[in-house]
C-alpha cells in the first residue's frame, strides 16, 4: 500500500473519531512529530514552489482535471 493510500485511510478513520480526548492526543502526537521532522532538516517550500503549485492547481481546475470531494469519498468508500 502506498503512502497516499495510507494517508487517505487514516483520514477516513480520523473522521469517525467522536472523542475530544482522542482528537487532543492525536493533535499532540502530530505536533510532536512535526517538530521532530523540522529538526531533521525539513524545509518548508519556497514561495516560488508554493506559487507554482497554486498555478498548477488552477491550470488543472481550468482544464477539468479535478474531482469533487463527494466523488472522491465515494471512491474511497469502495476501497473497503
Amino acid at each position: 500500500m502506498d503512502l497516499q493510500t495510507r494517508k487517505l485511510e487514516l483520514i477516513q478513520e480520523f473522521i469517525k473519531v467522536q472523542s475530544e480526548e482522542v482528537i487532543s492526543r492525536i493533535e499532540k502526537i502530530l505536533k510532536k512529530e512535526i517538530v521532530k521532522s523540522e529538526k531533521k532538516g525539513f524545509k518548508p517550500m519556497t514561495i516560488e514552489e508554493f506559487n507554482s503549485r497554486i498555478d498548477q492547481s488552477m491550470e488543472d481546475s481550468n482544464n477539468g482535471r479535478l474531482i469533487e470531494a463527494n466523488e472522491l469519498k465515494a471512491k474511497i468508500d469502495k476501497w473497503n
